[in-house]
């Protein structure tokens, strides 16, 4: 329901009010066309935006992003929206939503005289924070010849930042964990003055858990504002949601719009029966025969992101690789959307959270590694592609188990996929480079069998369990696959108890653990100053609880395997060795001069036990000698004896001529670099000769540097070093501007030499 308007005031300048008045008369004949406004006459005669009933500034803003023609749902949508009635709209992804509600906020907050001063008027609840930003950046380009604020809060940002500015937003936009914080907390987040409410992708916000924040919302609007609510499908709870939110709605959409089947006509849809063991195998040859190609390849969990990701990334399809999930930090979330928009060839490695409104252009691959939990899932997946009118192909990845309970679902919605066939001559397998992977890097070892367990747990919480049969699942040949000596123990818990926990807030949650009864209203929470939050910060790569419980040892590990989530990754297995007590050393005092002396004295102690054994330790903990011997029974085996003596000389002959040739190149090359080295010294003595002053009569000619690069001797038998002098011999005071010639000193008898030289001269 939307608010009465309020009282203009004119300014005193002229000119000023002039322009006032001109934009009173035009919001006046807009108003008597909304007002005239007929659906079942007027819809047909709509066709581009310059046709609905919006001022001139929202129009050249949509003109400058390139907005001109109207889709279906904004054709319907819009008109009713600028009546100021409440709005139900349901429509097929990729069908222009966003514009669907943009557009009206603008000119609702037009239409009532909505200055910088009067607080909040327009607030936007969006389930994701990716989805959020695209919503608040098609808001600033459309909205740029307006004089309203706008702002953005999402989780991941700076709490105190936001609140310092939240009061002077005349629309916001956010996530609803965000916005409810907001209003509980900030002084200034007002909204008696609201008008208008508008919950974008209700459906997807009520599947993530965030039912409370949303009804903690709508508690602190006031009731005398105009809703539209926005859906890709209409599910019970969204129907409750509209009840309590709504009054009296107009459903925006027909009834192909409302039904989940609603794909992109432009989408080709193909299917695989794939293996649970070879589905890596086939995303790697699908990457590899489709390089230049913009791919979004969806996984259940974000552990499976995270280890195809890492493993893709160190094998190096010729692709760039980038990864978006929940947990990310805010800064790499918005960093990724940002690059993969951009990307011309590029694969993105995600989970649901880009499954809903987020615009990528161009994308021309949509993956489905893992099956979807429903037809609906399916459909907002598969709608990142083949976006406006453009093409676009989808391809999913069915397990024989799955195949027939979900291509009958899909079929009952009338979406029919192609069945595609796998070449065997294009498929390359990946397993020996991931084991050794996981062989190598304990960190990589321990992502696959987090992978592994996060899978599992994903199709253990479906609910549809005609489709998803975790049973029936290979268990050893899928953690072969991933590069794992062995499947990991999995102990399944939470469920939807783990989704509501992880959207719970974290104050909330700090102030639970820090009471024993776990009732915040017991006792008062203790205060963490900045310097807990600290000294509590971990690295997460170094510090992480998965990489600490991997370089210590556990005492009782085969005991506590049950208690160990991720299946007692890397314990320490203890063994009980047999001690014998005659070899063990006397520790007593001794009693006499002879046994103190023996004690003491390390000839007497190894003329009585022999040399010390230096012992080594295998996998198992069983100790070995450091060198043994050979069986005699095997050195019969192996032939006669001479024999095997003239086989190991010609073989270690062999290996000595290979490194006699070796070492005999190697000398070349230093040979080589010496000779070099003197002509480069010559040169550049004949550069300096060449330009120096001619007139000197007392310079000495340009010396042989071939003649005199070894000690020669004078008339009267001495030897004479090699200086350059600058100045004649004759002269008994030395130049400052000599120089020596010396080869690099290779022992340290070199270098004595060479200092000796220095030092005398």
């Amino acid at each position: 329901m939307a608010r009465p308007n309020k009282q203009k005031k004119y300014p005193k300048n002229g000119r000023a009010n002039e322009k006032r008045k001109a934009e009173e008369e035009e919001q006046k004949r807009l108003r008597e066309r909304v007002e005239q406004y007929d659906p079942a006459v007027d819809e047909a005669s709509l066709a581009q935006f310059s046709d609905l009933p919006i001022t001139q500034n929202t129009l050249k803003g949509l003109k400058d992003s390139a907005f001109v023609s109207l889709t279906e749902i904004q054709k319907k949508s819009i008109p009713v929206a600028l009546k100021g009635e409440d709005l139900m709209g349901t429509a097929r992804t990729g069908s222009g939503k966003t514009l669907a509600f943009l557009v009206p906020v603008i000119e609702i907050l037009l239409r009532n005289d909505i200055t910088e001063f009067d607080g909040l008027a327009a607030l936007i609840v969006s389930p994701t924070r990716e989805l959020a930003v695209q919503i608040f950046e098609v808001l600033v380009k459309i909205g740029k010849y307006n004089s309203f604020s706008a702002g953005l809060v999402t989780g991941g940002k700076d709490v105190q930042y936001e609140k310092d500015r939240i009061s002077r937003m005349n629309i916001l936009v956010g996530t609803p964990g965000r916005i409810s914080q907001h209003l509980n907390e900030s002084v200034g987040m007002e909204t008696s003055n609201l008008q208008v409410l508008v919950l974008d992708e209700a459906d997807r916000c009520l599947d993530m858990g965030f039912r409370k924040q949303i009804d903690n919302i709508i508690k602190h609007l006031p009731p005398t504002r105009q809703t539209m609510l926005f859906s890709a499908t209409q599910t019970d709870s969204v129907q409750d949601l509209a009840r309590l939110s709504l009054v009296n709605p107009k459903k925006i959409g027909s009834s192909s719009d409302s039904d989940v089947s609603a794909v992109p006509e432009s989408l080709d849809q193909y299917y695989v029966k794939v293996a649970l063991n070879e589905k890596l195998d086939v995303l790697w040859s699908f990457i590899k025969s489709h390089l230049k190609s913009k791919m979004l390849v969806f996984f259940s969990s974000s552990k499976q992101v995270q280890y195809a990701y890492e493993t893709f990334r160190t094998l190096q399809p010729g692709i760039p690789l980038m990864k978006l999930y929940g947990r990310h930090k805010q800064t790499s979330r918005l960093e990724t959307t940002m690059k993969f928009s951009q990307a011309q060839h590029a694969c993105l490695f995600a989970t649901d959270i880009v499954a809903r409104g987020l615009d990528f252009p161009a994308i021309d691959w949509v993956i489905q590694v893992d099956c979807p939990e429903d037809v609906a899932t399916y459909v907002h997946r598969v709608g990142r592609s083949a976006r406006f009118g453009r093409s676009g192909k989808s391809l999913l990845m069915l397990l024989p188990t799955e195949e027939e309970g979900m291509l009958k679902r899909m079929k009952l919605h009338k979406i029919e996929p192609k069945f595609m066939n796998i070449k065997e001559k294009s498929k390359k397998s990946i397993r020996p480079q991931l084991q050794s992977l996981c062989f190598k890097d304990p960190v990589m070892k321990n992502l696959g069998q987090r992978a592994f367990i996060a899978y599992f747990r994903s199709v253990y919480i479906q609910k549809d369990k005609d489709v998803f049969k975790v049973d029936e699942l290979p268990v050893e040949e899928y953690a072969a696959s991933l590069g794992l000596p062995g499947a990991p123990k999995i102990k399944i818990k939470g469920g939807e108890a783990n989704k509501n926990k992880k959207n719970q807030s974290r104050q909330l949650l700090q102030l639970s653990k820090s009471n024993d009864n776990g009732d915040p209203s017991d006792q008062p929470a203790k205060v963490r100053t900045k310097y807990d939050r600290m000294f509590e910060r971990k690295n997460q790569t170094i510090l992480s609880d998965h990489y600490l419980n991997m370089t210590k040892a556990k005492d009782a590990a085969e005991d506590n395997d049950d208690d160990d989530e991720d299946g007692g990754f890397m314990t320490v297995k203890r063994h009980d060795h047999d001690l014998n007590e005659q070899d063990l050393p006397d520790l007593s005092l001794p009693v006499s001069k002879r046994q103190a002396k023996k004690a003491l004295s390390r000839k007497a102690t190894l003329a009585s036990k022999g040399n010390p054994t230096k012992l080594k330790f295998d996998d198992d903990g069983v100790a070995h000698a450091l060198y043994e011997l050979e069986d005699e029974e095997d050195f019969i085996k192996a032939g006669d004896a001479k024999q095997q003596k003239q086989d190991f000389v010609t073989k270690e002959r062999e290996t000595m001529k290979v490194q006699d040739l070796a070492d005999k190149d190697m000398e070349r090359q230093k040979r080589q670099e010496k000779k070099r080295k003197r002509k480069e010294a010559e040169r550049q003595f004949r550069e300096e000769a060449q330009y120096s002053d001619d007139d000197d009569d007392d310079r000495e000619s340009i010396p042989d540097l071939e003649r005199d690069m070894e000690p020669k001797a004078d008339t009267d038998g001495k030897k004479r070093s090699n200086w350059f002098d600058e100045e004649p011999a004759s002269k008994k005071q030395k130049s400052h501007d000599k120089f020596v010639e010396y080869n690099e000193p290779e022992t340290l008898e070199d270098l004595e030499s060479l200092a000796a030289t220095l030092i005398g001269n």
